[in-house]
């Protein structure tokens, strides 16, 4: 015979209140019906779980691995039940998401309408920022966040991640050549960023390591700006699959240094603090994106 949901629950019941007769108490059922209950889910396992005297319950060493298991499946169970739940439901209400200007333009803006016919009593509002917002300041409520996280305060969920390109437009290539190796780089016009120094770092293995610190002869704070100024020729440029894959595609790009490349991918992660009245909401926005990324 089986062992069923409602085994556990005796089970547990009878171990979190003591004794047979509050167990009954709290479950709505007789002290025999628990009793017999609890005998014949040992006649099933073919072990004791429970060592049975007039005063008190002991717990052997098979009692004690059934128990840990067994709260692990009713916890199993009361999640699933809630992410049932709150799908038959219609969320509602306003939605703060802030991300980097590329990372919004490529990844979210694309998609906003099928998430608005899919929710459409959420009202979303959708803000870019290339440096790391404070959620509350700011009023947000998703921040993405592209790279290692340091907010310990946070609640993260891993979304996606993303490969680094070394790239550069055709006509830039025309005019000055390309490079066969990353020391060739320091001839070359060179584009970064400013105030984020992890992003002059190109995942490029050479001489002196896997990665390769670049001095930019131009540098933006916003890798949308610097993806722009690699199309018009301005300059080499390291950046996100994610927002340059469009551009490697039809020709706008071009990747270099491909046999040097490490592979390293950045992590595109959301952020947020729990909230139970948002929870819906940010449940089906994640949901949805990680479906789309």
């Amino acid at each position: 015979m089986d062992i069923n949901s409602d085994d556990l629950k005796i089970f547990v019941a009878v171990v979190d209140s003591g004794t047979l007769s509050a167990a009954s108490v709290h479950l709505g059922q007789t002290t025999s019906g628990v009793s017999r209950a609890l005998s014949r889910l040992e006649e099933k396992l073919q072990t004791t779980l429970l060592t049975r005297t007039t005063r008190r319950m002991e717990l052997t060493e098979e009692g004690q691995l059934f128990l840990d298991k067994a709260r692990s499946i009713l916890a199993s169970m009361e999640e699933m039940e809630e992410c049932i739940r709150i799908r038959s439901q219609q969320p509602s209400g306003r939605l703060a998401v802030d991300a980097a200007s590329p990372f919004m333009l490529h990844c979210v803006v694309p998609h906003v309408a099928e998430f608005r016919r899919l929710y459409p009593e959420i009202r979303l509002e959708l803000r870019s920022n290339d440096q790391i917002a404070d959620l509350i300041e700011h009023r947000t409520d998703i921040a993405i966040r592209i790279g290692a996280l340091s907010d310990s305060t946070l609640h993260a969920r891993p979304l996606s991640s993303s490969p680094l390109h070394i790239l550069a437009s055709p006509a830039y290539l025309e005019q000055q050549g390309r490079p066969h190796s990353p020391g060739e780089l320091a001839r070359h016009t060179l584009i970064g960023f400013v105030q984020y120094e992890l992003g002059n770092q190109w995942p490029l293995r050479h001489t002196g390591g896997d990665t390769y610190a670049v001095q930019p002869a131009i540098s933006a704070s916003s890798g949308e700006t610097l993806r722009q100024l690699a199309i018009e020729g301005q300059g080499i440029v390291c950046l996100a699959d994610f927002m340059t894959r469009a551009d490697i595609a039809a020709g706008r790009l071009v990747p270099l240094l491909q046999d040097f490349n490490t592979g390293y991918r950045q992590q595109i992660n959301a952020v947020y603090y729990r909230n139970t009245q948002l929870a819906q909401r940010i449940s089906c926005f994640l949901e949805f994106l990680q479906q789309k990324l």
